[in-house]
C-alpha cells in the first residue's frame, strides 16, 4: 500500500528508533483526537503540547541532528524524513510548519563551520528546542540581494547587529534564529554574514505575528543586539551559499506536506460519499464523482512516487552529480500544485461537506494552497527548472541508475553542497530511458508527446524576445516539469512493483495535463504562427480502457472508503 495509513506503518524501517519516531508521532495524534485537533487550529491555539511532546520523546532530537553531534540514534537521514513530514503533514499544516521552518534555521548551522554553536544546538535540539530561519524582509521578501539587517564594528571581535525581519517561522520561541544579513552601517553593501541570535534576548523585540494562525509568523527587530565572532556562522560568499543551500534542504518537505493532508482529506472525503445516499444510490455510483476518486487517488500515487524518487536523487547526490537541484524544486513546485489538484477534484465530490468545521478537510482545504506559494513561488520555481532544460533534452549521457537509497547513514552532502553555482555543467540521464520500463497505451503517447515538444525546441527554438518574456517560458516550462514528473514516476513505479493499469490510468491523467500545458502555450502571445502549429501536434486523447478504469477502481480507491477515521 503505497498511501500512508497511520493504523499500518508498514514501510520497511531500517531500525527500531525510526520506526519509534514514527509511531511516537502518530500516537500524539490519535490521543489528541480529531475534536481538540479543530478545535485548537480554529481557536488558533499555539501548539505548546506538540512541541512538549516532541521534547519529551526526542522527536526532533533524532531527525534534525547530524550524526555525530547528539545521540547514536540521531542523524540527518532524508530516507526517514520523508515519512516523518508526511505524517505531520496528514495531521495538520501547522505541526509540519514547526518542525518545518526549524529545518530551515539549523541549515545555517549545520552548514557552518563553528563547531561551539554546533555543539550548542545538538544540546538545545535534545532539550526540546525550536528554531527559526530570519532570512525574509517586509520590504525585499527573500531578495536576499537586498537585505537592510546590518552588523557594525563595535572592535576587534565584537558586533552589533540592527534590522527587521519579517514573516519568520517560530520567532517567538525558537532557541536560535539563524540571522542573515550584511556588515556595514545602512546602505552599505558589506559582505553578507549568517549569525545566531536568540529570542529571549533583552535586544530582540518580538513585534507581531504576521497571520492569523495557529503558527506564530514573526516579525522581528534586533536593535544593537551584542555579537561576537563566537555567534557567528558564514560571512561573504559562504553565507551567500548557505542561504540558498539551506532552501534546497528546507523546501522539499513541502511536497511531503501536501502529500499527508491530501491522504487525509481522500479518506474523509470517500467515506463520505460512500456512505451518502442520494436519488437512491450511492455518491460514488455516480459515473462523475467517480471519475473524480480515481483522477485524485492515481495522482496523490503520483506525487507520492515522484518525492520519494526525488529522495533518492538527493542522497546519492555528490558534487559530480547534482541532479537533485532539478528534482528537489520539482517536489516542491510540482507536487505541491498536484496536491491543489487533488484537494480540488475531493472538494468537487463532496461539495458542501468540505466546509464543515468537525471535519479535517475543512482545515486541510484552506492550507494546501500555502505549500505552492511558500519557499519561492510556482513562477520562481518554474524559472529556475528551465535552465536544466537545454542539458536534460540535449546533453543527456549514459549513467549509471540511481537505486532506492533507504540505508540509515546520515546525508552528508546536504551540509557540504558547495558553491551555489555551475547549473550548466549538471549532466543527466536519458529521459527516455524511463518509458522504455513500462509498455502500456498512454506511457507510449505521453512520450511522443515529449519527443514533439523537443522537436520543436530543437528546430524552432525560443527566439531572444521570447527568451525575455516570463509569461512564455513559463508555459514552457510547465511541459519541461511535466516530463521529468513522468520520468520519476515511471522508474519509482518500477522499484514498487506497480502494475501496467496503475501506471497507465496515471499516464491517461499525464498526457491530459500534457495537452493542457500545450494549449497554453499555443496560446500565448508571444507563440510564433509555427510554434503554435507544434503545439497543436502535442495534443492527443489518451487511451480510454473501462476494463483497467474499473480495476482500479474495485481494487485500488473503493476499499478506502473503509480506511483511516481518526478518533474523536
Amino acid at each position: 500500500m503505497i498511501l500512508l495509513d497511520p493504523r499500518n506503518l508498514n514501510r520497511p524501517y531500517p531500525d527500531a528508533r525510526s520506526r519509534e519516531v514514527m509511531e511516537q508521532t502518530v500516537a500524539f495524534f490519535e490521543k489528541k483526537g480529531k475534536k481538540k485537533l479543530l478545535a485548537d487550529y480554529y481557536e488558533q491555539d499555539w501548539y505548546a503540547d506538540f512541541v512538549e511532546y516532541q521534547k519529551e520523546h526526542r522527536l526532533f532530537a533524532t531527525m534534525c541532528t547530524p550524526a555525530g553531534y547528539g545521540a547514536e540514534d540521531a542523524r540527518w537521514d532524508t530516507w526517514r524524513i520523508c515519512e516523518f513530514a508526511e505524517i505531520l503533514g496528514f495531521y495538520g499544516l501547522q505541526y509540519w510548519y514547526v518542525w518545518q521552518v526549524s529545518v530551515l534555521g539549523l541549515g545555517p548551522i549545520w552548514m557552518s563551520e563553528n563547531e561551539a554553536v554546533k555543539e550548542r544546538t545538538a544540546q538545545l535540539l535534545e532539550d526540546g528546542g525550536i528554531f527559526a530561519f530570519g532570512l525574509s524582509e517586509k520590504e525585499h521578501g527573500a531578495d536576499i540581494y537586498s537585505t537592510d539587517m546590518r552588523l557594525r564594528v563595535v572592535d576587534e571581535g565584537r558586533y552589533e547587529a540592527s534590522g527587521r525581519k519579517y514573516y519568520i517561522g517560530n520567532g517567538n520561541k525558537a532557541s536560535i534564529v539563524s540571522t542573515f544579513g550584511r556588515f556595514g552601517a545602512d546602505g552599505e553593501d558589506g559582505d553578507y554574514v549568517f549569525f545566531a541570535a536568540g529570542s529571549d534576548h533583552e535586544n530582540y523585540n518580538l513585534v507581531q505575528n504576521v497571520v492569523a494562525s495557529q503558527n506564530y509568523v514573526s516579525e522581528f527587530e534586533l536593535k544593537d543586539y551584542p555579537l561576537t565572532e563566537a555567534d557567528v556562522l558564514h560571512k561573504g560568499k559562504e553565507a551567500f551559499y548557505a542561504a540558498l543551500n539551506t532552501v534546497n534542504v528546507g523546501k522539499f518537505n513541502l511536497g511531503w506536506a501536501s502529500i499527508g493532508m491530501c491522504t487525509h482529506a481522500f479518506y474523509e472525503a470517500i467515506r463520505h460519499s460512500s456512505n451518502r445516499i442520494l436519488y437512491g444510490n450511492a455518491v460514488t455510483e455516480m459515473s462523475h464523482v467517480r471519475k473524480m476518486f480515481v483522477d485524485a487517488w492515481v495522482r496523490l500515487v503520483s506525487m507520492k512516487l515522484f518525492a520519494l524518487r526525488s529522495a533518492d536523487y538527493m542522497r546519492a547526490a555528490t558534487q559530480e552529480d547534482r541532479r537533485y537541484l532539478l528534482f528537489n524544486p520539482m517536489t516542491k513546485m510540482k507536487v505541491t500544485t498536484e496536491g491543489e489538484t487533488v484537494m480540488n477534484l475531493l472538494w468537487d465530490a463532496i461539495a458542501a461537506k468540505g466546509f464543515e468545521k468537525d471535519q479535517y478537510f475543512s482545515q486541510a482545504a484552506i492550507d494546501i494552497r500555502a505549500l505552492p506559494k511558500l519557499e519561492g513561488t510556482v513562477h520562481v520555481n518554474i524559472a529556475l527548472l528551465v535552465k536544466f532544460m537545454p542539458n536534460y533534452f540535449f546533453a543527456a549521457e549514459d549513467l549509471e541508475p540511481v537505486p532506492q537509497m533507504n540505508e540509515a547513514v546520515n546525508d552528508d552532502f546536504l551540509f557540504e553542497q558547495g558553491p551555489a553555482r555551475g547549473l550548466s555543467e549538471i549532466r543527466f540521464d536519458d529521459f527516455t530511458k524511463a518509458f522504455q520500463l513500462f509498455d502500456t497505451p498512454n506511457v507510449a503517447l505521453f512520450l511522443q508527446k515529449a519527443e514533439k515538444f523537443k522537436a520543436m525546441l530543437a528546430e524552432l527554438p525560443p527566439s531572444r524576445e521570447q527568451s525575455q518574456d516570463v509569461d512564455y517560458l513559463l508555459a514552457g516550462g510547465q511541459i519541461f516539469a511535466l516530463v521529468v514528473y513522468a520520468q520519476l514516476i515511471l522508474e519509482n513505479a518500477e522499484i514498487y512493483g506497480l502494475g501496467n493499469d496503475v501506471v497507465d490510468e496515471i499516464f491517461d491523467a499525464l498526457c491530459r495535463d500534457f495537452s493542457r500545458y500545450a494549449m497554453e502555450l499555443h496560446d500565448k502571445p508571444g507563440t510564433s504562427a509555427e510554434q503554435m502549429e507544434r503545439c497543436l501536434g502535442m495534443l492527443g486523447r489518451p487511451e480510454p480502457n473501462p476494463e483497467r478504469y474499473d480495476r482500479i477502481w474495485g481494487e485500488h480507491v473503493a476499499p478506502l472508503r473503509d480506511g483511516y477515521v481518526m478518533p474523536e
